[in-house]
């Protein structure tokens, strides 16, 4: 039977081990930490539960049809539903608008709101789903580096249609052009932040993210976050994959040009396929110090990072859902800081998610498990104390101001996590979220493939690498991995 050892068990780390036990080998994965999931992870906090890392979840077939691939039903172990409402947005001249995950009638309510036609929203969101439908078949689906991408019908159809996916120009000129109302621009500007980057430097082909909350939905599952590592967890601990926590890859083993197996504490353990699911940079500095290293991909600028505040309240917020968003009323001087000064903003844009919207039992009766996220840039050595301190009171007197409330005496509980913190538990180089930043245009093809070029039979998945970060990436990252190791095996 073939053999393959994963390196990490993120969430790419757990597709990619489920794909490839499904394809009838025999899987091993060593993780450092003593859980599954990386960023994909939990923890309790007094009486309140948190998710600790990402929280939208979208394109939940990526999960569901990972069981599918051992005949098992999805629903029997991992359940979720769509939300009705996409996000809270929350301005500081006073304006207040939630989005529907219905498109017609977040045209109608948009229209009215801001005092737009409905056609031009129309069109923006039509304009949406055509770059998503043209790309994601070739830039999400399959390998950028292998010369067969190129050679079918949906390159050719993507191709040929590259004049009219504002690839040579950036997401806010895109959403000033064909939206123009200050509010509107800002908000699809927001969705530069889910492969952080800037909106005022990625390229405007980005304006086909809100396709996947707009038109595909957004769903929370039942359990939160976490449940969607733990169920694969256990799909794949049903399916005979060995996990060995607290093992740390000291190095990926390669003889004769090929990866055979990893170093760890308790010695050398071999297997026909390597698969990392670690931050690439990290792979290669720490893991194969004496092979070539793709240095311009290495150099690439890296993704925002983040700083999170856990906070359980004591008290009900009703004008609040599940998301919502506190925007800065400075979003490009905001951006300016992030990737430009490398520090934060004094008038940050504020992300709050709440779980116990919910699920009740997160939170004590009457509290709410607040998840308070900033954009902020990698960790460059900066005085992380010192600015994490200051961002604390700015986050507090935003709130105060756009929910009218004084929320310091309501913070029952606390617990923050930092780009230094997210480098130390994740081995995400600076704390970066996502990998390499999106910032270019060339981006997406200067990401490091789903394979090494220079070392037979060592491949990668994850958000560092092809296409890129998020959960839904993640999983398309370890198909595309799984089928490159299927074709080979």
């Amino acid at each position: 039977m073939p053999t393959a050892i994963i390196i990490g068990a993120g969430i790419a780390g757990l597709a990619a081990a489920l794909r490839l036990r499904a394809a009838g080998m025999d899987v091993e994965v060593f993780e450092a930490n003593d859980y599954p999931g990386g960023k994909l992870h939990a923890f309790h906090l007094g009486g309140y539960r948190f998710d600790a890392g990402p929280s939208l979840f979208t394109m939940p077939e990526l999960v569901t049809e990972l069981f599918g691939l051992f005949g098992e039903k999805a629903e029997e172990h991992f359940q979720f539903y769509q939300k009705k409402s996409v996000c809270n947005y929350f301005w500081e001249d006073g304006t207040h608008f939630n989005v529907s995950a219905d498109e017609e009638e977040f045209v109608q309510e948009a229209s009215l709101k801001f005092g737009v036609g409905e056609e031009p929203l129309r069109q923006y969101l039509r304009s949406s789903q055509k770059k998503y439908d043209l790309t994601a078949p070739l830039f999400l689906e399959k390998s950028l580096h292998k010369a067969s991408t190129y050679l079918s019908t949906d390159a050719l159809k993507a191709i040929l249609q590259m004049p009219g996916l504002d690839i040579g120009t950036n997401l806010n000129a895109v959403n000033e052009r064909k939206l123009g109302e200050p509010h509107l621009v800002q908000l699809f500007n927001r969705y530069a932040t889910y492969n952080g980057s800037s909106p005022y430097r990625t390229p405007g082909i980005m304006s086909m993210i809100p396709h996947l909350e707009l038109h595909l939905g957004t769903y929370f599952p039942k359990g939160g976050m976490h449940s969607i590592t733990m169920s694969l967890y256990r799909l794949a601990e049903r399916q005979g994959v060995r996990f060995h926590f607290y093992q740390n890859v000291r190095s990926i083993l390669v003889k004769n040009g090929r990866a055979v197996g990893v170093q760890t504490a308790d010695g050398e353990h071999f297997a026909d396929w390597v698969v990392s699911n670690m931050d690439i940079f990290s792979t290669y500095k720490k893991l194969l110090p004496n092979e070539r290293h793709p240095e311009r991909t290495l150099k690439q600028e890296r993704s925002s990072s983040a700083v999170i505040f856990y906070w359980g309240i004591r008290r009900e917020f009703p004008e609040l859902d599940l998301h919502n968003i506190l925007f800065s009323d400075d979003y490009p001087m905001e951006f300016a800081h992030i990737f430009d000064q490398k520090t934060l903003f004094n008038d940050p844009t504020v992300y709050i998610n709440i779980t116990s919207k919910e699920e009740p039992d997160d939170a004590p009766p009457g509290c709410e498990n607040w998840f308070v996220m900033i954009n902020a840039p990698g960790d460059f050595g900066q005085n992380w104390e010192a600015l994490v301190a200051q961002a604390r009171q700015d986050i507090i007197r935003k709130v105060n101001r756009l929910l009218d409330v004084d929320l310091q005496p309501l913070i029952e509980v606390e617990d923050v996590l930092t780009p230094p913190l997210i480098q130390q538990r994740t081995s995400s180089y600076r704390g970066s979220l996502y990998g390499a930043a999106s910032n270019s245009k060339f981006a997406a093809f200067l990401r490091h493939p789903n394979f090494s070029s220079n070392i037979k039979n060592l491949y990668c998945c994850g958000g560092s690498v092809h296409p890129g970060g998020g959960i839904p990436l993640c999983l398309l990252s370890a198909k595309i991995t799984a089928d490159l190791i299927s074709k080979k095996a």
